[in-house]
């Protein structure tokens, strides 16, 4: 489908850029002479016949092809065939008059008297190299456009995989959650069931288009946070706050929770007590998100530890390659991160 518009495309451009080159020998012959002068298009296809050759022959199947000797050879056998046509061709009549005058002249310069010969040559020349030129440039464009469309498909299968390493990962703290209440006997777990069903329900289904609305992004934020609350023996210090107008912005899904998982995991301290900062403000075009947290006394797991933070950070690489900047910091007490996003 691609390729016959492409053809199609192609065959009006060039249609339309030979009914411009022919419009003015054309205009000129008829102003001039009164008449049409055929043997004027007889010349012009010719060099229309040495621009196609090396538009649609010689530069595909013979330079691309890295076939050099063959192209060298080819190109000047179809130089001089069509100089010689031209040579014993009919002249036209302009051309015959500057002939004429040229050889009964003796004060005309010995080199002007030559140029009769060499015009000919010069321009079907030129229309040569125009055609190769413009089959170097297509074959160009042709790799260029194919190249982005693998590179498309390339961030596409990663992002793919990105994805389904973090949905498994975010279960599974859900459910160490959700047993958590459960072995407690807590009477919250029903609703911490439900409110895992919202979560699975957005990361199902609304989380598998390209973007997503901000809105939504932060009502699941919300009952992630409500989710951990429940599990929580004292959540009095964990706070989330939402500053500016979000609801007609988009983003791409599942970026902020990594943050926030990772900062209820590693954020209580010896008493139990989680101590949970997270803020998300729009200003403008610009998301700023912040989250800083405790460093509590949980053993840090070397080998399930920090997926979920390099997940993130490839997906921001691959979504916001110029329009993000991350801080990750921490000193003795707690933990930071900073994001800054331009949103679309």
């Amino acid at each position: 489908m691609n390729l016959s518009t492409v053809s199609y495309k192609e065959f009006w451009i060039h249609l339309i850029a030979w009914v411009c080159v022919l419009s003015f020998p054309a205009s000129y012959s008829i102003i001039e002479f009164g008449e049409l002068d055929y043997a004027l298009f007889f010349r012009f296809s010719l060099t229309g016949v040495v621009f196609y050759l090396n538009y649609l022959v010689l530069v595909p199947f013979f330079l691309l092809k890295r076939k050099m000797v063959s192209y060298i050879i080819l190109s000047i056998l179809l130089l001089l065939l069509i100089n010689l046509i031209l040579t014993n061709a009919p002249q036209m009549r302009g051309l015959g008059d500057f002939n004429r005058m040229v050889s009964f002249r003796e004060r005309i310069p010995p080199p002007v008297r030559q140029a009769r010969y060499f015009i000919p040559i010069v321009i079907t020349f030129a229309f040569f190299l125009l055609g190769g030129t413009i089959a170097l440039v297509k074959d160009l464009y042709r790799r260029d456009k194919l190249a982005k469309q693998r590179e498309i498909q390339k961030t596409e299968t990663e992002l793919r995989l990105l994805k389904n390493q973090l949905n498994p990962h975010f279960l599974f703290n859900s459910l160490n959650s959700i047993y958590s209440l459960v072995r407690n006997k807590s009477a919250e777990a029903p609703e911490a069931v439900i409110t895992l069903s919202e979560l699975m329900r957005y990361m199902l289904y609304e989380a598998k288009e390209e973007k997503v609305s901000l809105s939504k992004e932060v009502n699941y934020i919300k009952n992630y946070i409500a989710l951990q609350r429940l599990r929580l023996s004292n959540s009095e210090h964990v706070t989330l706050v939402i500053k500016g107008n979000y609801e007609k912005r988009k983003i791409y899904p599942l970026l902020l929770i990594s943050f926030i998982e990772n900062a209820f995991k590693y954020g209580t301290d010896f008493k139990g007590v989680t101590d949970i900062a997270i803020s998300i403000e729009i200003v403008g075009d610009k998301l700023m998100f912040r989250v800083n947290n405790f460093l509590g006394n949980y053993k840090k797991d070397e080998k399930s530890s920090g997926i979920g933070l390099t997940n993130i950070k490839s997906r921001l690489e691959l979504l916001y390659p110029h329009s993000h900047s991350l801080n990750i910091s921490k000193d003795n007490k707690r933990y930071f991160v900073d994001l800054e996003l331009i949103l679309s």
